[in-house]
């Protein structure tokens, strides 16, 4: 069966090197047989939370809101690609995700981070690991993080030089993770009821 991957991009800034690192994963899983679609929250444009999509009623949601509530309800698992912001996540990325909650649950999330210096968005990194745990995603154990992005990635997320190698062997564990871990979910989703 074909896994389902939604993988989420937060940056709203207009010079966005994080969108490569975000295609790119969507083109290497797609290669390796998912069926993977990027969540684009800046193309999305979520207002700031004030209610969550669970909080409106039936059929009332914002149309953009409820096509996303489906699509999350519909995957296999998750992976959200962020940069880092003085230390923490980027708000645009955070906003999203935090418009639901029941939708996530049960799925593995993984998490690629960027920053342009050396240590790879690794603050960003560690801090999504509690919110995901918090919203109901198993977030798995293998990570990417990707030191000086303009050294890894070309404008088209291609890989380059020995940064681009490096990413390419560190994705293709983490993508096996996250498999082993989406169809996992996936078989548990089809033969138990929720815990709770």
């Amino acid at each position: 069966m074909t896994d389902r991957i939604l993988v989420f991009y937060g940056s709203y800034r207009s010079d966005r090197a994080g969108i490569r690192l975000a295609d790119y994963v969507v083109q290497a899983l797609n290669a390796q047989g998912a069926e993977a679609e990027l969540i684009d929250a800046k193309a999305i444009d979520l207002p700031m939370l004030d209610r969550m999509y669970k909080e409106y009623p039936e059929g009332e949601a914002p149309k953009a809101m409820e096509t996303l509530a489906g699509k999350i309800r519909d995957a296999d698992g998750f992976i959200f690609v962020t940069g880092e912001y003085n230390w923490g996540v980027q708000p645009g990325l955070k906003n999203l995700t935090d418009h639901f909650l029941e939708e996530w649950f049960w799925r593995p999330a993984g998490i690629v981070s960027y920053s342009a210096g050396r240590l790879g968005g690794a603050h960003a990194n560690l801090a999504w690991h509690g919110t995901l745990a918090e919203m109901g995603m198993v977030v798995i154990s293998s990570t990417v993080a990707v030191g000086q992005i303009g050294k890894t990635l070309d404008d088209t997320g291609t890989p380059i030089g020995d940064a681009g190698q490096s990413l390419e062997r560190a994705f293709g564990r983490f993508a096996e993770d996250l498999r082993w871990w989406a169809e996992a979910g996936r078989r548990q989703r089809e033969h138990r009821s929720p815990p709770f």
